[in-house]
Formats: structure tokens, C-alpha cells, sequence
């Protein structure tokens, strides 16, 4: 069976950008680094891709150089049980220039969007009461951050 591996371009910060991402995350770790040979279109040597695990998920990452450009349309999804995982993972993202977005979307400093989503909200917008639902649409669409308290009062729990 066939592997299929996410693989994220970055202009020039591949391996700054997993060595962070890898900081972040438990049961995560830089598998290998390969480097740009001589007769490639960037600098002999220097960091061409980094093949990365964030929770047992593999992912590679490459210096592409400028006409590579992350978009929203494009996201990677955590799974939050805790507001103190929504809130660590939240806060570690946004470190040194990043973003927070609308209902628990967040934009770390290198481009990639991320969703920071507790479990729960999945579960109460999808519940088979449409009133519940609904309520906690309306609360989420006013939030940046995810707060599952403000989630769960909404819904009447």
C-alpha cells in the first residue's frame, strides 16, 4: 500500500520551522535532513528537506524558495481534549510572530494555518438537537480562540 505523506513548502525556513513544530508536539522528532547538492537551484549544502514525525504523523518539509506561499485553504487540524491544550497549543503557534483567526484558527509565524479545535465543539455542532447546535455555532463564530466554559454554557450544559 502506497504512503501518502503531507509535504509543506516553506521559502527558506524548513528546518527552523519543524524544529519548532517538533518542540511543540510529544511523540515528535526530526527523522532526517537532506541537503541541496552542488548544480541545484539554491546553495550547495545548505537545507533542502527535513522529513518529520508530530505525533506519529510523517510530514516533510522543503526550502523552495519565493513563489511558495502558504494559504488558509490549506490547514493542519489539532484534536484538543482541555482549554489547557487549546490554550498551550494555541499560545506555542503563535510564538514569535504568529496569528490567532476566527473560531480557533490560528496562523503561526512561518504561514501554515493550523485549527485548534476541542473535541467537544465537533460534537456539540453536530449533535442531533438543532437548537443546541446551533447555539453553539452562533458562540463559536464569535470566537478567536476556543472556549470550551463559553462552548458549553451556550449549548445549556
Amino acid at each position: 500500500m502506497s504512503r501518502i505523506t503531507t509535504f509543506l513548502t516553506y521559502v527558506d525556513q524548513a528546518e527552523e520551522a519543524t524544529k519548532h513544530y517538533v518542540s511543540i508536539f510529544k511523540n515528535s522528532r526530526i527523522v532526517s535532513v537532506s541537503r541541496y547538492p552542488e548544480g541545484a537551484p539554491y546553495k550547495p549544502g545548505s537545507v533542502m528537506t527535513v522529513e518529520f514525525e508530530l505525533e506519529g504523523q510523517r510530514y516533510i518539509a522543503l526550502n523552495g524558495g519565493d513563489h511558495f506561499k502558504f494559504t488558509d485553504a490549506f490547514s493542519l487540524s489539532i484534536e484538543c481534549e482541555t482549554q489547557e491544550e487549546v490554550d498551550n497549543y494555541t499560545d506555542k503557534l503563535i510564538e514569535g510572530g504568529g496569528e490567532e483567526g476566527p473560531c480557533g484558527w490560528v496562523k503561526d509565524r512561518f504561514g501554515v494555518s493550523w485549527q485548534v479545535t476541542p473535541k467537544i465543539l465537533m460534537d456539540l455542532v453536530s449533535s442531533k438537537d438543532r437548537d443546541k447546535a446551533q447555539r453553539a455555532m452562533d458562540a463559536m463564530m464569535k470566537m478567536k480562540r476556543i472556549n470550551i466554559r463559553a462552548l458549553k454554557e451556550a449549548a445549556g450544559l
